[in-house]
C-alpha cells in the first residue's frame, strides 16, 4: 500500500533522549542561567521538568515545577541570597506551575504567565477535556504577560513570545542580545509536543512553529529534556523546530491517505500509525490523533461525524486529495 511506503520514508525528528539529570542539582547552562530538574519523571514528563534559575543578584525562576518538598528545597538551596523578582510560567499545567503558590508566598514574588488557565476553543456537547485534571484553573497571574513584552531582572532582559498549541496561555521567553530561549513544551528535544483539544490547538501550535522558525533564537532551554543546543547553522534549534512542523504535516498526509483508503475509525488510524503504543502512551496517541483530526476537519479536507458510540471520518467531496509523495 502506499500509505506504508509513506511510513516507512515519512522524515522523523532527530530526537536526543540521552538526557540523564541527576534530580535536585543545580547545573549552570550558561552565565546567568541555571537548571535543576525536579524528581517527577513519567511518560509525559520524561526525566522531571527543568525549572530555570535566570539573573545575578536578582533572578527570575520559570516554571518552579510540582509542588514538592524536595524540589522545593533544591530551588531554596540555589538561591542563596539571591532575590527573586518574580516567578515566570510558560503555561498553567501542574507539573510546570504547582510549586509557584509555595515559592511566592515563601519569598514574597510575584506570578508573571500568559493569563489564566483556558481552553483553546469551547468544549462541544458531552465532550471531556481529558487533561483537565494536569491544569491549574485557579491560579491568576499578578502581572499578564503580553506578546512582545520585554522583562528585566539583573543581567537578563527577556522577551515574551506567544507560542500557543500546547495549551492557550503558552509562551515562550526569548534572551534579548543572546541564542537562548525557554521553549516551555512548545518544542523539546526529547519527543514531539502533545497537543490535546480541546485544552491545545494543532493548527495555534503549527502556527506557534512557524513563528520560531522565523525568529532569532537558535538555542532551546525546554521544560523536559536536554537542551537542544546550537551546532551550526544546519542544525540547529530552529532546523529541529523544522523537522517537527514537517513531522506533523506529515502526520497530517498519513491520515488522509488512511482515509482514503477506507479507514473510517478514529481509533483504527491510531492502531495504523502507533501499532506498538500502550497504556498511557496509547492514550497520548488518541490525543494527538484527535488534534489532527480537528485540523483536518478545520482546513476541510475531511468531515467527522461524532456520536455516542465513536467517530466516523471520511475525505469532503471538495477537499484536496492526499499528497502522494513522501514527507
Amino acid at each position: 500500500m502506499a500509505y506504508l511506503a509513506m511510513v516507512q520514508t515519512m522524515i522523523s525528528p532527530k530526537y536526543n533522549r540521552n538526557f540523564a539529570p541527576v534530580a535536585g542539582e543545580c547545573v549552570t547552562i550558561a552565565p546567568l542561567i541555571r537548571r535543576i530538574c525536579a524528581p517527577n519523571a513519567s511518560p509525559y514528563t520524561f526525566t522531571g521538568t527543568n525549572t530555570y534559575l535566570v539573573g545575578g543578584d536578582e533572578i527570575f525562576i520559570i516554571d518552579p515545577g510540582p509542588d514538592q518538598n524536595e524540589h522545593f528545597n533544591a530551588l531554596a538551596r540555589a538561591m542563596k541570597n539571591q532575590r527573586l523578582k518574580a516567578i515566570l510560567l510558560t503555561h498553567t499545567h501542574k507539573d510546570h506551575c504547582a510549586l509557584s503558590r509555595r515559592l511566592a508566598e515563601k519569598f514574597k514574588a510575584p506570578i508573571w504567565f500568559g493569563g489564566k488557565h483556558r481552553l483553546s476553543r469551547k468544549r462541544r456537547f458531552l465532550e471531556a477535556n481529558i487533561l483537565s485534571g494536569a491544569c491549574d484553573w485557579q491560579l491568576r497571574p499578578d502581572r499578564e504577560l503580553k506578546d512582545g513584552q520585554r522583562i528585566k531582572t539583573d543581567g537578563i532582559t527577556l522577551e515574551v513570545i506567544a507560542t500557543p498549541g500546547h495549551c492557550a496561555n503558552h509562551i515562550s521567553f526569548g534572551v534579548s542580545d543572546r541564542k537562548f530561549l525557554f521553549s516551555g513544551d512548545h518544542v523539546m528535544g526529547w519527543n514531539s509536543t502533545l497537543v490535546a483539544a480541546p485544552d491545545g490547538s494543532l493548527n495555534d501550535y503549527l502556527n506557534s512553529l512557524k513563528r520560531l522558525i522565523e525568529s532569532r533564537w537558535s538555542h532551546y532551554l525546554p521544560g523536559h529534556g536536554g537542551e537542544i543546543a546550537d551546532k551550526g547553522q544546519e542544525n540547529n534549534a530552529i532546523s529541529f523546530t523544522r523537522e517537527l512542523l514537517g513531522h506533523r504535516q506529515g502526520r497530517n498526509e498519513q491520515i488522509l491517505q488512511l482515509v482514503k483508503n477506507g479507514t473510517c475509525k478514529k481509533s483504527d488510524i491510531v492502531d495504523a500509525i502507533y501499532p506498538d503504543a500502550s497504556g498511557k502512551i496509547r492514550i497520548a496517541a488518541m490525543m494527538t490523533v484527535t488534534a489532527h483530526l480537528e485540523y483536518l476537519e478545520e482546513k476541510q479536507e475531511l468531515t467527522v461525524r461524532r456520536g455516542l458510540t465513536g467517530n466516523w471520518i471520511s475525505l469532503q467531496k471538495t477537499g484536496r486529495q492526499p499528497d502522494e509523495s513522501t514527507r
